[in-house]
């Protein structure tokens, strides 16, 4: 059996520019980390994360995820996979509670029956 070179398996999903880090700024988040906790919160998108955090779903859940993934695929040509999704669905959660706190949909879902 043949592998892939390694340049395959280890390709970026990034510019080589986002992953270099400078003495003043960290590619510019440095500089856009105040606005990242704004109403116009937005996911990081498709950028290496150095971070990692493991939740667990059930079985529906899971499913209801993955059907969203095809629904963006088909009807709306958004080609997303499934850690994304997650991401863009947290941001538009944060940023929700941070412009309308108590009145988020957040805090009405933790709060309600």
């Amino acid at each position: 059996m043949k592998l892939p070179p390694a340049d395959d398996l280890f390709r970026a999903t990034a510019p080589l520019a986002e992953y270099q880090v400078s003495g003043e700024q960290d590619d510019g988040q440095a500089q856009n980390s105040q606005e990242e906790f704004g109403p116009d919160r937005r996911p990081s998108g498709r950028v290496r994360h150095d971070e990692k955090m493991t939740i667990y779903v059930t079985s529906d859940e899971l499913f209801d995820i993955e059907q969203a993934r095809l629904v963006l695929r088909r009807t709306h040509g958004q080609a997303v996979d499934r850690g994304r999704l997650v991401r863009e669905a947290v941001a538009m959660a944060l940023a929700d509670l941070e412009q309308n706190g108590s009145d988020s949909v957040l805090v009405q879902r933790l709060t309600g029956p």
